[in-house]
């Protein structure tokens, strides 16, 4: 059985095909070309499978931003908070974490025990502890994200709550002179304290990282002082994608 799972991102769509528990693809595709270039509207959004060029399926499941808009005569709509934990269940053998999902708009803090979601905490309202966050704070700091991801030592303090505030006072930091190394770091530290709050509220002995800032080496090393094992997946930005396959595949779809 071809499974197709599509994670409708706030600024790309995650898509894998899995048959028979292997990984036959998986790609990205901006969110707006996925939209423009792949997809009509009918009263809902119809995907154009042709023009994914991923062959035949047999099922498809779709999560994010998007899943309620897609064409329900062929996609089934599953929430990200089941979706990311079920990819997690399909890409390592664990059975009880914490799973942190920081995406481009929001924040995901999930229980699982004994492979059961068992509480969770949400932030929506804020882009200040989000990937978008940290994509404004490289820009103005005219750096790679990536590059950005691996300071962590001698954290410059960024107060600011608020994104667009941060990116002021980060303005500010760089006038004085401040290193770029300290720069980079206290904009990580930052989003580390930002999350320090929702992770508390949960115990675990088992951190698992997803979504794109799973790359944030630094936020990694702030991290280990609160878990005994930090678990970063093989394919954490797929893992939506990935977990829609999955539950296609245990629910029989």
């Amino acid at each position: 059985m071809r499974r197709l799972g599509i994670d409708l991102g706030s600024r790309e769509v995650k898509l894998v095909l899995l048959d028979d528990k292997k990984i036959i693809k998986r790609f990205k595709i901006s969110t707006m070309s996925f939209y423009r270039d792949y997809c009509s509207f009918d009263g809902k959004i119809i995907v154009n499978i042709d023009k994914l060029d991923v062959g035949q399926i047999d099922s498809a499941v779709s999560t994010g931003y998007g899943r309620n808009n897609t064409d329900l005569s062929f996609f089934t709509p599953i929430n990200e908070i089941k979706a990311h934990v079920y990819g997690v269940l399909f890409q390592t053998e664990l059975k009880d974490f914490i799973l942190l999902d920081v995406g481009g708009q929001d924040v995901k803090v999930v229980k699982v025990e004994k492979g059961i979601i068992t509480d969770l905490e949400l932030n929506e309202k804020c882009a200040a502890s989000c990937g978008r966050y940290l994509e404004n704070m490289a820009n103005v700091l005219e750096m790679p994200l990536n590059d950005m991801f691996e300071y962590y030592e001698n954290p410059v303090e960024l107060n600011s709550t608020c994104a667009v505030f941060s990116e002021s006072e980060l303005i500010g930091k760089i006038a004085e002179g401040i290193d770029m190394n300290r720069l980079c770091a206290g904009v990580n530290y930052s989003l580390y304290k930002r999350l320090e709050p929702l992770l508390k509220k949960f115990y675990g002995k088992t951190l698992v990282l997803s979504g794109g800032v799973a790359r944030n080496n630094a936020l990694k090393t702030y991290l280990q002082k609160d878990y005994a094992e930090i678990i970063n997946l093989q394919d954490a930005q797929f893992n939506g994608a990935l977990g829609c396959c999955y539950y296609a595949e245990r629910m029989g779809l």
